[in-house]
């Protein structure tokens, strides 16, 4: 009957998949039906605000990528809309060429939006914070010096005719409907995204970073991509914004603008996209309300921000997640099912052996690791143990890439492993968990564990921006295999929780299930034991028994001595960076010097 029930576990989880995507779909729905039949009760005045609303959710839905999801601060965005409107605009005119159509002149608008979009995003990947935010805004100045001083191309400070497109679109109502339906269609792209296997891997690199590298999430192609793609829809927007405007000037792109676009987003909430769809339209619609206070408008915005921050850290999504609401059991029980392991590992092929040849390691005049040699066997769990500060965890850290010996080498199957390659350590089936737990908080228990599959996926960014049938494959296959390692570690039951909502325990399984999608050779566990009860560390004690038994090796940093000692097939010492003794538990047990300098009496 279990093993009934374990097999259609699958199905199940595809089932719950499809409701929740038609419950999360209905508000957009909604949106649409407004959106088609809004002409009809709105009036010309209106007309206009909504075919702006429109425009600035085309931009917005690529901009939401960038900072809603990866976490990057791009304040100085409309650069972007400045050079798509500049670009439009001219090719339309003729200006430096024969006229174009305008709809060619838009699609040569966003392929330079593309362009730039990546050249704007490079620094992402070396500055962080408010050193990218300057860099954005700096380039936002840059575009605006050029189009007043190529006076020949753009006009100059007298400015240059938007495009006009011809019929059927040439009409108020007409121009209305094509940008609504390029703002659904970015709506539609954008929401693929977030639920592929990139838009996790975009959440992890903002909340999680250390684990989306272990994961094996290259971060420069996919914010390489996702700059692209945001570039190209906001270059589109600014043509749309010179045809709305019919007549564009430098002093149309101004900073307030670019914060409207940057605050759309963070009031809406990150990580979301409906919130900034509605963050974008309240935040267009709201100045015709209080138009004396327009020229307070920068102030007001930074005071709903501020109030939203302050009340709704989590803005506009937090407060449409009914779900999350919900209160969970309090007396949950963490009840692995070490059987499915088979299940959820495979055969895992021979890696021969993961080593290391006499690594040293110094940070300053502190020897961290001082010659040490490890061998971590398929099949076998390694216990290292040793007094705060020995080098446990740096010892890890140089294996997983994320530190670069200053001398020795590791070695897997004798083969040299390149240093400082983190997301590469994937690839090679080496997966690891951490001291504290890196867990994306806003996403579900599922998305987390998900996020563990990432470099199993075959669809390109492209395919899953289109919602291609090899993503809808990808998707199907990680959810599964993400709800067989929930169940191996017992957590089945909180599949659609939101991650930050779980217990402490409840975290570092997570984490383990997280590191077992990628089937690994070697799993690497940093303290997994820590701050969990008795109960619970003996569930654990058989769950990683279970994991070796399947032939992944497993080198386990822990503190709790019973544990290493239960079910450690052999087990190294290191005090100060050094070896202090290796051999059995049987024999560390007896060992004097262990006694003395770790054990105690």
């Amino acid at each position: 009957m279990d093993t009934q029930a374990t097999q259609l576990r699958p199905s199940r989880s595809n089932v719950q998949g499809t409701v929740s995507t038609l419950s999360a779909a209905l508000p957009f729905l909604a949106l649409l039906v407004v959106g088609v039949l809004f002409p009809l009760f709105g009036g010309g005045y209106w007309g206009v605000i909504a075919t702006r609303a429109c425009v600035y959710w085309v931009l917005v839905s690529g901009l939401n990528l960038v900072v809603g999801f990866a976490g990057q601060i791009a304040i100085g965005w409309v650069a972007l809309l400045t050079l798509g409107a500049y670009t439009t605009s001219v090719l339309a005119a003729g200006n430096v060429m024969p006229a174009l159509p305008p709809y060619l002149a838009l699609a040569i608008a966003a392929v330079v939006g593309a362009i730039f979009g990546l050249i704007i995003g490079l620094p992402a990947l070396r500055l962080r914070t408010f050193y990218f935010a300057i860099t954005t805004l700096g380039f936002a100045t840059i575009v605006t010096q050029v189009a007043l001083a190529w006076q020949s191309v753009t006009g100059g400070g007298v400015g240059v005719a938007g495009p006009v497109l011809p019929e059927p679109f040439a009409s108020q109502w007409g121009f209305y409907y094509f940008c609504f339906g390029l703002a659904a269609i970015c709506t539609w792209m954008t929401a693929n995204i977030a639920a592929s296997r990139f838009g996790r891997a975009l959440t992890a690199i903002r909340d999680a970073e250390v684990a989306a590298e272990a994961s094996g999430i290259a971060k420069p192609a996919l914010l390489g991509a996702v700059f692209l793609f945001s570039g190209a829809v906001a270059a589109v927007a600014g043509g749309l914004f010179a045809a709305l405007q019919s007549y564009i000037t430098p002093d149309a792109f101004t900073l307030d603008l670019s914060v409207l676009f940057f605050i759309a987003i963070l009031i809406g909430g990150r990580g979301s996209i409906l919130g900034p769809l509605l963050g974008t339209i309240l935040l267009t619609v709201l100045p015709e309300f209080a138009a004396p206070l327009v020229a307070w408008s920068t102030f007001l915005y930074a005071a709903l921000l501020l109030v939203i921050v302050l009340v709704i850290p989590g803005g506009i999504a937090e407060l449409l997640d009914f779900k999350n609401r919900r209160p969970l059991e309090s007396d949950r029980a963490i009840i692995p099912r070490p059987d499915l392991l088979e299940r959820l590992l495979g055969t895992t092929p021979d890696a021969g052996a993961l080593t290391l040849q006499q690594v040293a390691l110094s940070f300053g005049g502190v020897q961290a690791i001082d010659g040490l040699d490890l061998e971590i066997r398929p099949g076998q769990v390694h216990g290292l143990i040793g007094p705060n500060g020995s080098g446990k965890t740096t010892t890890l850290n140089v294996i997983s890439g994320y530190y670069a010996p200053q001398r020795g080498a590791v070695r897997l199957n004798d083969t040299a492993m390149p240093v400082l390659a983190r997301h590469q350590r994937a690839h090679m089936r080496i997966a690891r968990t951490f001291q504290t737990p890196r867990i994306v908080g806003s996403a579900s228990v599922l998305q987390n564990v998900m996020i563990g599959g990432t470099i199993d996926g075959e669809g390109t960014f492209v395919e899953s921006l289109l919602s291609l049938p090899r993503h809808r494959r990808d998707e199907a296959m990680l959810r599964d295999t993400a709800m067989l390692a929930l169940a191996a570690v017992g957590l089945e039951r909180l599949a659609q929780v939101r991650a930050d909502r779980l217990q402490h325990s409840e975290l570092r399984f997570t984490e383990i299930a997280r590191a077992l999608m990628l089937r690994p050779a070697f799993l690497l566990l940093d303290e997994p034991a820590a701050g969990l009860s008795a109960e619970e560390i003996a569930r654990l004690s058989a769950l990683l028994l279970a994991i070796a038994r399947a032939g992944t090796g497993v080198l386990l940093v822990e503190h709790h001595p019973d544990l290493i000692f239960d079910i450690c097939h052999y087990v190294t010492v290191l005090n100060l960076g050094k070896t202090l003794a290796a051999g059995t538990p049987a024999e560390i047990r007896s060992h004097r010097e262990v006694i003395n300098a770790y054990l105690g009496a």
